[in-house]
């Protein structure tokens, strides 16, 4: 990722612009190995202000991929704070900006739950559901979907 990735001016941009990037080697931070159970590398962690993890990937990502990867850390992490309308804006960037990206499911997923949590309507529910199974039917996310509809 160091010779790619780390290199393109996109990442570089949105890495300035939105996180707070740390890196460590694992047999130099034994700490962190330990916190995160770091098994596999690399570990991409998506954390808020006090520590609380709410995304992380494992694996070696595209300079495409990794921006979409990083919107949707950063949608859970607003989500799990209750944030939603930050969230959903987040959520409706990352499917603009990237509607082809693997993480999309997943996006639709969450913005259908931060739509609901956000005004207590439960058709945004159904929406997502919808949406889910004309689009991506065998997706996990679509499965999971099935049960809250």
């Amino acid at each position: 990722m160091d010779k790619v990735t780390f290199l393109n001016g996109n990442v570089i941009e949105f890495i300035d612009k939105s996180l707070i990037p740390l890196r460590f080697v694992a047999p130099e931070s034994p700490a962190v190995v330990k916190d995160f159970n770091l098994k596999r590398t690399p570990m991409w962690l998506i954390l808020d202000s006090e520590g609380a993890e709410h995304h992380q990937t494992v694996g070696f990502f595209s300079p495409e991929a990794l921006i979409p990867s990083l919107m949707l850390g950063m949608a859970k992490a607003h989500f799990d704070q209750g944030g939603y309308e930050e969230a959903l804006q987040a959520l409706e960037n990352l499917l603009a900006r990237y509607p082809e990206d693997d993480s999309i499911p997943e996006a639709i997923y969450l913005r259908g739950g931060a739509r609901f949590k956000s005004t207590r309507d439960r058709s945004h529910l159904r929406e997502l559901y919808e949406q889910l199974w004309v689009q991506y039917p065998l997706s996990p996310w679509t499965k999971r979907a099935y049960g809250r509809v």
